[in-house]
């Protein structure tokens, strides 16, 4: 009886899934952009924002061409801001959230009291780690976080209130709670299914994102601090991308039908966890583990591009035909993130004594692109993105990778606050494009006359 309903299950499933497709050739004849995207990688217009802005092309006299990717917050290219505070040897993720926030830099005073804000809603509601966490731990890390934040919906009194002053509150609250809420659902998770022992460690209110999340996921909550200040400088790389990233726009989408905050960043959570979207730094790690099984000799170039190719060719990985970590949906030349990541992870990389693995990071970098420029129909250059060193510097900072997409949220929900505030500012209207039916149109058949 069981093998019956299997098989009746699978026929349902291959139904479900051959009444799904949509011939390909009628996203040309009706002129739908698939993705929201035209064949060079160029988004279609949407929305408007003040917070990030993403380039891919040099604006010219008559037209536009492809060149080094560039990365803006509130006005101020990322490289600029990096720069200001690594020369001053401080960290930058609190400097950058209000910024995106709040659209100006703080000076020292409006810095020292944000930072003195977000300390002060670190605080988590009685029991909530025991109840919420631990006693219902999730299979899957992103997953207990949007659990998480859905939970913290029943502590809020005013939880439905889509004031300003309200939501900025909420956000603030889950900007300042999200890096204990990943550590505490790893940490619950390792418990559960890898039988490791229990070790929940508190904030400390002299500690910045960065360094706290390290002091509460490490057992013995030593760190260095080359390793607080790299991963610092990956959650600002991550903070904001833009509305159109797919979370942010999810944001963006929710937020506008008037639901409450917590509704919407379990949303926007959701979106980050895809493989497509922010999973997409396991995907490269696991990958390179076996690349440095496959190529013997990582100095040989045609061994590397061997295996690239294999990849393309769904003869390799996980069998999908990508390089993840190569190629973006805006980016062709260059991702500006890529740049400053890999050369601030080739110090950690020296100092871990794994400048070997770097260096074959840095060949499949220069040669993937070339390879796919042999392998595939281009119709815009590819390169590393932010995933391609991201996974590796996690790794380097021994970041379990069940944590590598929930870091990447640690950092986003600074964006996607201020992109919920940006739509409810300049709301009123729910976010509906048109979806055009292609199905041929039928009439109704009696259930008797229907063919067994």
């Amino acid at each position: 009886m069981a093998n019956n309903e299997n098989t009746w299950l699978e026929q349902l499933s291959m139904k479900a899934e051959s009444s799904s497709l949509v011939n390909s050739s009628l996203y040309e004849k009706y002129d739908v952009k698939r993705g929201l995207r035209d064949l060079s990688g160029k988004g279609v217009l949407a929305g408007l924002t003040q917070i990030g802005e993403v380039q891919a092309h040099t604006l010219g006299a008559d037209e536009s061409t492809p060149g080094p990717g560039r990365l803006i917050y509130r006005g101020i290219d990322i490289t600029e801001i990096v720069q200001g505070f690594l020369t001053e040897g401080r960290m930058g993720f609190e400097e950058t959230c209000y910024l995106l926030l709040f659209g100006e830099l703080p000076n020292r005073t409006e810095l020292e009291r944000f930072e003195r804000l977000l300390v002060s809603n670190r605080s988590m509601p009685t029991d909530f780690v025991h109840d919420s966490i631990l006693k219902l731990c999730s299979r899957d890390v992103m997953n207990g976080l949007a659990q998480s934040v859905l939970a913290l919906y029943v502590f809020d009194n005013r939880a439905d209130d889509t004031d300003i002053s309200n939501v900025l509150q909420q956000c603030l609250r889950l900007i300042a709670t999200f890096p204990l809420l990943a550590a505490y659902n790893y940490q619950a998770h390792a418990y559960h299914y890898a039988k490791k022992s229990l070790v929940i460690h508190s904030a400390q209110p002299d500690l910045g994102t960065a360094a706290n999340f390290l002091h509460m996921l490490r057992d013995n909550s030593q760190y260095t601090p080359l390793e607080a200040q790299l991963l610092d400088l990956a959650l600002v790389l991550h903070a904001e991308h833009g509305g159109g990233n797919n979370s942010s726009f999810t944001t963006h989408l929710v937020s506008s039908s008037g639901t409450d905050t917590y509704s919407t960043i379990a949303a926007a959570l959701g979106s980050l966890k895809g493989p497509r979207h922010g999973g997409a730094n396991i995907k490269v790690v696991q990958m390179f583990e076996e690349l440095k099984r496959e190529v013997k000799d990582w100095d040989d170039n045609v061994q590397i591009e061997d295996y690239l190719v294999k990849l393309l060719n769904k003869e390799a990985f996980d069998r999908s035909g990508l390089i993840y970590g190569i190629g973006h949906a805006v980016y062709s030349v260059s991702d500006p993130r890529t740049l400053i990541l890999r050369d601030q992870v080739q110090k950690l990389a020296r100092q871990k004594g794994l400048g070997d693995e770097y260096r074959l990071y840095e060949k499949v970098e220069r040669l993937a692109p070339e390879v796919i420029g042999t392998q595939r129909k281009m119709y815009k250059g590819v390169s590393a993105n932010v995933d391609f060193y991201s996974g590796f510097l996690y790794r380097l900072l021994e970041i379990p990778p069940q944590l590598f997409t929930p870091l990447f949220a640690i950092a986003r929900i600074v964006g996607w606050s201020a992109h919920r505030i940006e739509e409810l500012a300049n709301g009123g209207k729910i976010i509906r494009p048109a979806y055009k039916s292609v199905a041929a149109r039928r009439h109704y058949v009696a259930l008797g006359e229907r063919e067994n």
